[in-house]
């Protein structure tokens, strides 16, 4: 089945605006039938084009592109996407090297797969708002994004809808009557976590942060994790804890067990104003920032969601 995708085109053949369309397909042949002739379009034309999506999707792509396949920069999503945090700092990386002076680029990026943990599901899906009030209006980059409707429940599918100011479904090109834009993003930005799975230990911390690595680390040992992912973890949450305390004057640390997880979380009586916090790399004279960008290169998952009671961050190792 061939699908019929795309609105006519303009007379030029270059994207001047930033696009971003959710990409509903039914199995394999549709997969590869609405992504070819998008990538082949950018080859054509010389632009840049980025291919983020599982391996199993990956496959039948460059074996469909054939010699074209040499002109895409394929990344495996479940790498750059273990942590969904990390999805939007690798799409930068992308524009800052092709999207120079005016140079449209293109890109497939699937951050949701059928399969992955509940939690990293929300992650993704706060990752797919945060597209469109990440990338500036005026960006010459067309993102196009899979979701497999046979494999995923229909909440997800309905979030796509959200999340997404443009859908192919069925091979009808349209807007998302469900878009929900910046408001998406607020929302699920102020939405609260759901409570510890385990009992908790708890630990109030002012200035001094020493012993919050030191209770992160006891715990992250007794559940197992190696070394190297101690080290990480404790790290991680000492200068999230850090952060908190430079501008709340202190916080909250509760640390349990689940039956997958260590979960280190965080709590500040202040607000986090930034739903991108920890999704750019810092600058050196931001240190506030850093605690939660390093939280997000060292750790499996991470958790942020500010309300009218403060700021909850949790720092998740996968066991």
């Amino acid at each position: 089945m061939t699908l019929g995708l795309g609105p006519p085109r303009a007379s030029t053949p270059h994207q001047h605006s930033y696009r971003h369309e959710a990409f509903l397909y039914q199995g394999e042949a549709e997969f590869v039938d609405g992504m070819v002739p998008f990538v082949r379009e950018a080859v054509a034309a010389g632009e840049p084009v980025m291919v983020a999506v599982i391996e199993e999707r990956a496959r039948p792509l460059r074996e469909a592109l054939g010699p074209d396949a040499a002109d895409v920069e394929f990344v495996d999503m479940a790498e750059l996407g273990h942590n969904p945090a990390r999805i939007i700092p690798g799409w930068q990386r992308f524009l800052d090297r092709h999207c120079v002076a005016g140079q449209p680029v293109r890109g497939i990026g699937e951050p949701i797969w059928a399969g992955r943990r509940d939690t990293e599901l929300l992650e993704a899906q706060l990752h797919e708002g945060l597209l469109n009030v990440a990338v500036p209006p005026d960006t010459p980059m067309w993102l196009r994004c899979p979701y497999d409707a046979t494999a995923l429940p229909a909440e997800v599918i309905e979030h796509a809808y959200r999340s997404h100011p443009l859908v192919i479904d069925a091979g009808r090109y349209a807007g998302s009557p469900l878009y929900g834009g910046a408001q998406y993003v607020t929302e699920f930005f102020a939405q609260e976590l759901p409570p510890p799975a385990g009992p908790v230990a708890e630990l109030a911390f002012a200035a001094e942060v020493g012993g919050v690595r030191d209770l992160v680390v006891r715990r992250a040992a007794a559940a197992g994790l190696d070394e190297e992912r101690v080290w990480a973890v404790g790290l991680a949450v000492q200068e999230t804890a850090a952060a908190v305390a430079r501008g709340s004057g202190g916080g909250t640390l509760r640390v349990w067990l689940q039956a997958e997880a260590l979960v280190c979380e965080v709590h500040d009586p202040g607000p986090v104003a930034d739903p991108m916090a920890g999704r750019r790399r810092p600058e050196l004279s931001e240190p506030d920032d850093r605690g939660l960008w390093l939280a997000n290169q060292l750790c499996d998952l991470v958790q942020v969601r500010s309300g009218r009671a403060g700021a909850t961050i949790r720092v998740i190792s996968w066991r």
